[in-house]
């Protein structure tokens, strides 16, 4: 069955990564979902210039279990975390067949290496070293900086019907610290992974 895809607005124009380079977020999650190579395709075909940031998914969910165990020190979980997001990344690239870029600059469509970008950049100097930052606000982050729009494609739609920054945030929709890195944006989306029908704007 073809995987169709539930949308929103969070904030702005519903269009606008349809018609400006956008920064997609991909919730690292999805890619235990079956078919998810072909099922990504289909929506990042309806994406303008997808610059894309790929969650940490069981990946970082494994060094989350290790902290919780046994804390490590919060900047050096933050780096691994950051890191591990390499890993992730360097598999959708393979599987989308698209190319790994340092830089938000790059030629777009592009997988984005969070870990190489923040190693030869202060643009993100001020995110707090927690559990609180995710790729949710690096992704946000990585928007504001090259000045484009964001959407955040997860394996599940918002749990609730309000969709402020704040609420996503308190659901854990998205990170605690996600209001903050995405206050400067103008127009942030959602896709949701479902079997609804997709929205013709979309399709």
């Amino acid at each position: 069955m073809t995987t169709a895809w539930q949308f929103g607005t969070i904030r702005g124009d519903e269009n606008a990564c349809r018609t400006a380079p956008c920064v997609v977020k991909i919730g690292g999650s999805l890619l235990t979902k079956p078919g998810w190579p072909d099922a990504l395709r289909s929506l990042l075909d309806a994406i303008n210039h997808p610059l894309i940031v790929v969650g940490g998914g069981t990946v970082v969910e494994g060094l989350r279990a290790i902290d919780a165990v046994s804390p490590r020190p919060a900047q050096l979980m933050h780096e691994l975390a950051i890191d591990a997001m390499t890993l992730t990344a360097r598999i959708v690239a393979d599987a989308l067949s698209l190319p790994l870029v340092a830089s938000p600059q790059a030629s777009v469509p592009a997988i984005l290496d969070v870990a190489a970008w923040l190693k030869e950049t202060e643009s993100c100097s001020g995110l707090p070293a927690s559990w609180d930052v995710t790729s949710d606000s690096l992704a946000a982050a990585v928007a504001v900086v090259s000045s484009r729009p964001l959407i955040l494609i997860k394996s599940t739609p918002p749990p609730t019907a309000e969709t402020t920054l704040e609420a996503l945030a308190a659901v854990g929709w998205v990170d605690a610290y996600f209001p903050n890195a995405a206050a400067p944006l103008t127009d942030i989306a959602w896709a949701g992974w479902g079997r609804n029908r997709c929205p013709d704007r979309f399709c």
